[in-house]
């Protein structure tokens, strides 16, 4: 995975001043308790990696952090407000963007209409949307290319890389990624994570969530190990890299 800052190296976007403050969260998936005592911070600026196998609450913690799944018990501040109880929308508008496991493109839609409902909150600031629209085609040209084609018909990658820029066009503060490598393949992958860290260089602070623990890692500042539903090792991304029981467990080596 080629970056300018492979092995963790903090962002140079990093600031220090904290944006999202998880503290004791537990939140259940259905009957089951999924997490438990989740306590995470994310620096503003910074590209943060939670890795973990199937099955370890990833996804379930991004949702209860977006407001998707409530919280059963502890505090998410976003920005020294808690936003623990606040529902979706308003958790949105406060900044908070999550590009969900699976794409979830609009099918019939195409690509344009797409990022047209991304920035549905900005209506009223129609060149900034316009100009934002076409950041997201410099960043993705191949959508630029099929902007008028229907986005149930692009490839897997292309719709990754429409799902990301409809989220840019909410104008995140803090942009949460469910599983972008899930199901591509591995030039589509080596893409999405360039364009993460161009994104992260830009000043967009990420809450990068990833089965591809080598890959996530590679690009972080800093990460998180997520084992049933727990965080098991927290650390600098590199040291992380370095850990004998995270390579044995998750890297593979």
């Amino acid at each position: 995975m080629p970056s300018d800052r492979a092995g963790g190296c903090p962002s140079a976007a990093a600031t220090g001043h904290s944006l999202l403050d998880v503290m004791g969260l537990s939140g259940h998936y259905g009957p089951v308790r999924a997490i438990h005592q989740i306590d995470l911070r994310v620096g503003a600026g910074e590209l943060v990696a939670i890795v973990g196998g199937n099955g370890a609450g990833k996804t379930t913690l991004l949702h209860t952090l977006s407001g998707l799944h409530p919280a059963h018990a502890g505090q998410i501040r976003f920005d020294g407000r808690d936003i623990t109880r606040w529902l979706p929308h308003r958790i949105v508008a406060a900044g908070i963007c999550q590009v969900l496991e699976g794409r979830q493109v609009f099918a019939p839609l195409s690509v344009e209409d797409n990022l047209r409902l991304g920035g549905y909150r900005q209506h009223r600031d129609r060149g900034w949307l316009r100009e934002e629209r076409e950041r997201v085609y410099t960043l993705f040209p191949i959508l630029a290319e099929r902007r008028r084609q229907l986005a149930g018909t692009l490839s897997g990658g292309q719709q990754q890389m429409l799902a990301i820029g409809r989220a840019l066009l909410g104008r995140p503060r803090l942009l949460l990624l469910d599983e972008p490598s899930m199901g591509l393949a591995p030039l589509l992958v080596e893409e999405i994570f360039r364009v993460i860290v161009e994104l992260n260089q830009r000043g967009v602070t990420i809450l990068l969530v990833e089965q591809n623990a080598r890959a996530a890692l590679a690009i972080a500042g800093r990460g998180y190990i997520l084992e049933t539903g727990r965080i098991a090792k927290t650390a600098p991304a590199a040291e992380l890299l370095a850990d004998d029981d995270v390579r044995r467990a998750y890297l593979g080596y």
